[in-house]
């Protein structure tokens, strides 16, 4: 789950260490967590330190392997679209989860300047580092550092990518790597094409034709998160990130062809096993709510490994950040009851500020509740 920012403002500047003070001590072991997991494997460490280290009970077990629905955007534009769209309708309902083919997003060079980013010295990623989850450019680390109890085994550098102020923002992007801007920056616009026709397409299942919700999804919010997650000296104490679901319409997902994407079906974790040249996409809460509760936005999690580093990179995309969402009204039709209340980003930052935003608290503070009949 990211969070996106209102103006570009300058990043916190990273404090020169007070670590040498023996009354210190505790304080300068967080200080050194909060530099992050990479800084902490350049530093050597061979067992997790106690503040990563999950309770028994939601450390993880060892999960199947599962291919999930694939869907094709070479038959979604050709004569074959009508039995595509019902595929797409279908793995929007039953799993939430779903690998897209023959995208044509370039995505190798995201993949690279990203590795490339999270290689630089300790000094140079610090210079992008903020604790302000509002920070339009920030690097950091965990899920939610203000409010996790335990951290999570993942670095991040989110940057905030709107469609129609993209131009604006790229300039405060990092600029080391060199290339990191005109690598990152053509990307993000491609996910944008690529996003508007894939929640076009899940539109259309549902018999939302002609809405005016796409034209605004065109000045909408798009928050893009490149994530690290170091090879871990003990994996099956913590997670990359925990049982979570995503706040905006749709995630488009580029990871390299490292294991660690779970997803839960209700009952059990499955491991997501990547294509080749695949993104995975997966609905996010606000599509739940817009869908009036038919598209599923479920939880998932991130494992780690002892031998390996995994790179990844979602792109999460919805509406204008003071648009109210709520259900479709096409969906409400025929006494149709409504199943969430409407929401807006600010509702949800003022959530996450004030409480762990995972295992779909935020969702279920949204829905409606009914009393027995």
């Amino acid at each position: 789950m990211a969070i996106l920012g209102p103006a570009v403002d300058r990043q916190q500047q990273q404090q020169p260490s007070t670590c040498n003070a023996p009354s210190s001590s505790d304080s300068c072991k967080e200080e050194e967590e909060l530099k992050g997991v990479r800084h902490l494997c350049e530093r050597g460490i061979t067992a997790l330190p106690p503040r990563y280290v999950l309770p028994p009970s939601d450390r993880p077990a060892p999960a199947a392997p599962r291919s999930i629905p694939v869907i094709d955007l070479a038959r979604l534009r050709s004569s074959e679209r009508a039995r595509e769209l019902a595929a797409l309708d279908a793995a929007c309902r039953d799993l939430g989860f779903f690998q897209v083919v023959n995208h044509g997003v370039q995505s190798q060079g995201m993949l690279d300047v990203a590795r490339r980013f999270f290689a630089l010295p300790q000094e140079e990623r610090a210079r992008h580092m903020s604790s302000d989850i509002r920070a339009p450019v920030r690097y950091g680390t965990s899920f939610n550092q203000l409010n996790d109890g335990v951290l999570c085994w993942r670095d991040f550098l989110k940057l905030l990518c709107n469609p129609a102020r993209l131009d604006e923002v790229v300039p405060s992007w990092p600029d080391n790597p060199a290339d990191l801007r005109d690598v990152m920056s053509p990307y993000a616009r491609a996910n944008q094409m690529l996003f508007r026709e894939l929640i076009s397409a899940a539109l259309e299942a549902m018999g939302i034709i002609g809405s005016g919700v796409l034209k605004e999804l065109e000045s909408g919010t798009h928050m893009m998160m490149v994530n690290c997650f170091p090879a871990c000296p003990e994996p099956e104490l913590t997670l990359g990130m925990p049982p979570h679901s995503d706040y905006g319409f749709l995630t488009l997902l580029l990871q390299d062809q490292v294991n660690g994407l779970e997803v839960s079906d209700g009952e059990d974790w499955l491991l997501v096993d990547p294509l080749p040249g695949a993104l995975v996409v997966n609905v996010g809460d606000h599509l739940e709510i817009f869908s009036n509760g038919r598209y599923k936005s479920v939880l998932h999690r991130v494992r780690v490994n002892s031998t390996r580093s995994r790179i990844s990179v979602a792109s999460l995309h919805s509406l204008p950040t003071e648009r109210v969402i709520g259900p479709a009204p096409e969906l409400l039709a025929e006494g149709t009851p409504r199943l969430y209340l409407d929401t807006d980003l600010a509702t949800f930052l003022d959530y996450l500020s004030s409480a762990e935003g995972k295992h779909k608290t935020f969702l279920q503070s949204r829905r409606i509740t009914f009393p027995p009949s």
